[in-house]
């Protein structure tokens, strides 16, 4: 496998587990800011290493009513400042090569959302920055064929990539979580992330917005580390069931914490050999 660099720390085969988590979307410059200083606190507690995580423009929405956040500039921005105030490293999501170049003069970690994961033109972009690249696989590809996008990847001399699982589409307004996948996109010698939080989803399955079950997001990111994951991936919110975005799929930082001192546990226990 080759292990990936992030800021000040390694993800990937023997190295500390890592968490990427982050309000869903910037609701706005004070909240994305408070956050950060809890969930810095939190991680700093742990002998786990954290990417603050937010989004500036979430621009897959079910509704045309649903909040998006602050758009480009202004959310980059923001994403600068944390960086800045807590020295902990950023990533987001792009959807356009445009956004991606901009992005990576910010953000540590270049992220490319499961439906455009097959953008030819936004990946090859993305691995062009020089950036570290998570990816996550569409929710309606098998895992084997997330090599074909690793490859574009590599095209372009970059090969810091992640890969992330974040359930696959089986039947209407849900999603199904393989473990098999971790194993599988590792065998292309990349990292690989689980989402815990949007494997929980249920697409559109409110209708105007997309429903979730938060309740099991701490089963499947324990079965994930037990299945080898190198990191994860769980948004949270200091107040969930306010959150503008994917509100019944983020964790309470309470909850949260609880989580991390779980995986934690599994995650040593796996990896004791290292």
């Amino acid at each position: 496998m080759h292990n990936v660099e992030v800021a000040n720390f390694t993800i990937g085969e023997c190295e500390p587990l890592a968490v990427f988590s982050g309000p869903c979307v910037i609701e706005d410059e004070d909240h994305c800011l408070r956050a950060a200083a809890r969930l810095t606190q939190i991680f700093s507690e742990r002998n786990i290493n954290f990417v603050f995580k937010s989004s500036y423009d979430k621009a897959n929405r079910s509704s045309l009513s649903s909040f998006r956040g602050p758009g480009l500039d202004e959310g980059l921005r923001i994403l600068e400042r944390v960086k800045a105030e807590y020295d902990v490293p950023v990533v987001t999501d792009v959807h356009s090569p445009q956004e991606a170049r901009a992005a990576a003069e910010v953000c540590d970690v270049v992220q490319i959302p499961a439906f455009l994961c097959r953008q030819t033109d936004l990946v090859i972009a993305a691995g062009g920055t020089g950036k570290v690249i998570l990816v996550k696989k569409g929710q309606f590809m098998a895992p084997w064929d997330m090599i074909n996008v690793v490859d574009k990847i590599r095209s372009t001399g970059n090969n810091k990539i992640i890969l992330i699982d974040r359930g696959t589409m089986f039947g209407y307004n849900n999603l199904i979580s393989d473990m098999r996948a971790i194993p599988v996109m590792q065998s292309f010698g990349c990292p690989v992330c689980f989402d815990a939080s949007h494997s929980v989803q249920l697409p559109g399955g409110q209708g105007a917005t997309t429903g979730g079950q938060r309740e099991y997001i701490p089963i499947l990111a324990r079965a994930a580390v037990a299945a080898g994951c190198n990191s994860l991936f769980v948004e949270s919110h200091p107040e969930p069931l306010k959150a503008k975005s994917d509100a019944t799929s983020v964790l309470a930082f309470e909850d949260l914490i609880k989580l991390l001192d779980d995986v934690a546990k599994i995650y040593r226990a796996i990896n004791e050999e290292c």
